[in-house]
């Protein structure tokens, strides 16, 4: 809990739960401004909370959510409630604050699933039904080349699909299990190889602006290496090139690991599809849930994920994580 100046923004006073959720100290919390607690790349300005503090000073109280970066740069939704302290105080709001992280992972989870069930997973089977209709009851003895490839790349997308659920679920349940503080560059480094590996004729240049730590686990790598082979797989040249720049975000702070491609621009559906899983539609939607593995497990992680359009050509997906510090043995990138 809290105690806001509602003209100036400013926090006046708070307890030790708030600290705790914040991760900084009260005194450190009286000299922040907002936007210094706010993810950066989140949607919602300053501005708003500020509006939101005036309003609930003039007695109509507010409830919202609200992404927030801690003092590790770890980011968490908060459920925000705003009211005013006394009738008499029209300067001073009451502000409760709920960490709400574990809730909203498992509400959106289930909205995607839901989408899963009602789109992927149904349009994939409607298409091997179909082509299995069309090889019986057709005039060939043999069904054709076209109706068998179609039937085995279809099976292969469920089976793809299968395993994502399981790599988002994993993620979300064992989301600070079995975390090991590593050097970004190596962990970005290690995907790489593996990935070059099962793709040869791909070009995956790797580059350190900066040393920077993170904790990872297995959802870092089922993250990054969707992104990465996202960019190969979409690619029309014979040699993909895939670009991977790993320090300092410019904005956030945070560790940002950078994948660039030459490709065609995702489609804004699937960015779309995303973001707002519950507005999807039997004419909007993502094709797959490549992108929601990155999400989620990128999240599961205290992180986010960005995704740009270059302004030469092709794209940027940007995985922003909280950066730690070096453990006690170092060791080279």
């Amino acid at each position: 809990m809290a105690i806001y100046d509602a003209v100036s923004g400013t926090i006046l006073d708070a307890n030790a739960r708030l600290e705790e959720i914040l991760g900084y100290t009260p005194d450190q919390l009286r000299e922040l401004s907002v936007a210094e607690y706010t993810a950066n790349t989140y949607p919602h300005t300053e501005s708003e909370f500020h509006d939101r503090l005036s309003a609930a000073a003039t007695g109509s109280p507010q409830q919202f959510m609200w992404r927030a970066k801690r003092a590790d740069g770890e980011l968490i939704w908060i459920q925000v409630f705003i009211s005013r302290q006394r009738p008499t105080a029209d300067r001073c709001v009451h502000v409760e604050v709920r960490d709400i992280t574990r809730h909203y992972d498992t509400h959106h989870r289930a909205e995607l699933f839901w989408r899963v069930l009602r789109h992927n997973l149904r349009n994939e089977a409607a298409i091997i039904i179909g082509c299995a209709e069309q090889a019986m009851n057709g005039p060939e003895s043999e069904p054709s080349e076209e109706v068998i490839s179609t039937i085995q790349s279809r099976g292969e997308k469920l089976g793809n699909l299968a395993t994502s659920v399981k790599q988002i679920e994993h993620a979300v349940t064992d989301s600070q299990a079995n975390l090991a503080r590593v050097s970004a560059a190596s962990a970005v480094r290690d995907v790489a190889n593996r990935i070059g590996a099962e793709h040869p004729d791909a070009d995956i240049r790797v580059s350190k602006r900066e040393r920077m730590w993170i904790d990872i686990n297995e959802a870092f790598e089922y993250a990054l290496a969707h992104a990465v082979e996202n960019a190969i797989v979409h690619s029309n040249d014979e040699a993909p090139v895939v670009e991977i720049t790993v320090g300092p975000s410019p904005n956030t702070g945070r560790t940002e690991i950078r994948i660039e491609d030459s490709n065609s621009p995702i489609p804004p559906e699937e960015i779309a599809a995303l973001f707002s899983p519950t507005v999807t539609t039997s004419t909007s939607h993502g094709s797959g849930i490549g992108l929601f593995v990155m999400r989620w497990c990128v999240e599961s992680l205290g992180g986010e994920v960005l995704f740009e359009s270059r302004d030469s050509e092709g794209n940027a997906v940007c995985l922003l994580l909280p950066p730690k510090q070096p453990p006690d043995s170092v060791t080279a990138d």
